[in-house]
């Protein structure tokens, strides 16, 4: 199933996310075109990624075949976005980071525990 490998890839990115966040320090200059492009093409590959996923989650919601509620759906999109950006900028202090990034894995895990 689709959702099942956008998922499992999520989770992955989440993980790679998390490495960056700590193994880096906040760019010298939150303006800097070439850090901008390079956080560009690193993340979008995930932007894409997460717009598929919750259109198909939204959709297996939808048909009750799960019981993770669609605002779930919505706010772990939302909450990854967040991440991506955090990881990159440090922007944010580690204890937020790590309860958005809690956050995401929780439902990333409870929609696999209902649909595997």
């Amino acid at each position: 199933m689709e959702l099942v490998n956008y998922t499992y890839k999520l989770k992955e990115y989440l993980q790679m996310l998390r490495e960056e966040f700590e193994k880096n320090n906040p760019p010298e200059d939150r303006k800097d075109k070439k850090f901008f492009q390079m956080v560009k093409q690193n993340t979008l590959p995930i932007y894409d990624l997460l717009e598929k996923w919750e259109e198909l989650a939204l959709k297996v919601v939808k048909e009750r075949k799960i019981s993770v509620h669609p605002n779930q759906i919505t706010s772990t999109r939302e909450n990854m976005e967040l991440l991506l950006m955090h990881s990159y900028y440090i922007d944010v202090r580690r204890k937020r980071y790590m309860e958005l990034n809690q956050s995401v894995s929780y439902v990333l895990d409870q929609l696999l525990r209902e649909i595997v």
